[in-house]
């Protein structure tokens, strides 16, 4: 691992751990064993880095975004394009990895959350490739924004349920997957998709997503013979970031800068920052920061964002936040909005509504630095499936 976090019991500092009902303890704990077991496994480790690279396409490229980098008149920017993978996602990374523990388990029967829907179709890919059946519960709100998805989802064989309760989104759709595991736990592997939840999810999904940030750090090394200035991604539950972020945790002078989704403004009540102004809570079976109502209760969240309106986010980045070794500054709607229309136009690359926020963190970040300096970008989504959406938004403007 890059490093030596969590603790024993699911614990990076004082956020992570798990809390959750005495008849899942068991699945959990069989899970964190046969995790630990396999990444010692050669044959497992040969089996993933084949599908890696004949199935996902890695690495992903290490793009220089020279047009946008001389139009900002700053730092050079430089594009880790998640956004190529086959799905159009980082998704792809964990679900394969988590694909082959179920696998190992004899778990034949899928369950999984979505919200933008590019990790239910990751998991419905993988399902797909490895004969298991998908189930995936997205919230009925999400499956209106991204409805391009959901057909993707079912094309690949999957059953969306869509969930109608709370506010239709995300966070609805994890507690309706956490009820399923807890019916169905002995034939039932939930694939769950962000650095989030009880342990050891928050360990599982960093080792299989920090290939991303193991590549940017040899490909950043080759092309300007040192490491970056800044690593920069969104940050809703954290998987993309914190896949960028670990394998740099070590390199002090290596700023880690994540972007949340200020949505309609910090002021307002119509945002997911949940690093910049959540509290200390319990959520989905871990302690992290949480955007919570006077009753400790999680409060209703918003994003343009279908992938980033959670209410809470991984316990590593509360971690790395608390002890200064990441900042996480903000995006509004707005601003996200500009930065999916900029890198369109200025490089011919349409991002994930999602990755649009790191853009537009950098876009302003980048002109305050020399020319020397390097920011690297997690591009962890391209596009496509925003497209409709930005052109229904941009009608009403």
């Amino acid at each position: 691992m890059t490093n030596n976090l969590p603790n024993e019991t699911g614990f990076f500092g004082d956020f992570g751990g798990r809390f959750i009902p005495p008849q899942l303890n068991g699945i959990f704990e069989e899970l964190k064993k046969e995790f630990k077991k396999e990444i010692q496994d050669p044959e497992f480790i040969k089996e993933l880095e084949f599908y890696q690279k004949n199935y996902t396409g890695r690495p992903s490229e290490f793009y220089f975004a020279q047009k946008l980098s001389k139009q900002l008149g700053g730092a050079k920017i430089y594009l880790k394009r998640e956004d190529m993978n086959h799905t159009g996602s980082h998704k792809i990374n964990n679900v394969l990895g988590q694909a082959l523990l179920a696998k190992r388990l004899g778990k034949k029967r899928i369950i999984a959350e979505t919200g933008a829907g590019q990790h239910g179709v990751a998991t419905a890919t993988a399902c797909a490739l490895f004969d298991m059946e998908c189930i995936v519960y997205m919230g009925e709100e999400d499956t209106r924004r991204q409805a391009l998805n959901v057909f993707r989802m079912e094309l690949l064989g999957a059953k969306v349920v869509p969930v109608t309760s709370g506010t239709r989104t995300l966070k609805d759709a994890v507690d309706v997957a956490l009820g399923d595991l807890c019916e169905n736990y002995e034939n039932t592997y939930y694939m769950l998709g962000s650095a989030v939840g009880p342990d050891p999810y928050p360990q599982i999904v960093k080792y299989f997503q920090s290939v991303i940030g193991r590549e940017a750090k040899q490909q950043c090394l080759e092309a300007e013979g040192r490491l970056p200035d800044y690593v920069m991604a969104c940050v809703g539950g954290g998987s993309n970031a914190i896949g960028l972020f670990s394998p740099f945790y070590e390199d002090k002078d290596v700023k880690m800068v994540g972007v949340e989704p200020a949505g309609r403004g910090l002021d307002t009540a119509d945002h997911a920052a949940t690093l910049t102004l959540g509290t200390p809570g319990i959520i989905h079976g871990f302690k992290c920061k949480v955007i919570q109502d006077e009753n400790g209760e999680p409060a209703p969240v918003y994003s343009i964002s279908a992938g980033l309106d959670y209410p809470g986010v991984g316990p590593e980045h509360c971690f790395y936040q608390a002890t200064g070794r990441a900042e996480y500054i903000t995006a509004t709607d707005d601003e996200a909005v500009n930065a999916f229309l900029t890198l369109s136009k200025v490089e011919g690359i349409i991002p994930a509504i999602e990755s649009a926020h790191a853009v537009a963190g950098a876009l302003k970040l980048a002109p305050t630095l020399d020319k020397d300096k390097i920011i690297v970008i997690c591009l962890s989504g391209r596009g496509d499936k925003d497209v409709a959406e930005i052109a229904r938004i941009l009608e009403h403007k």
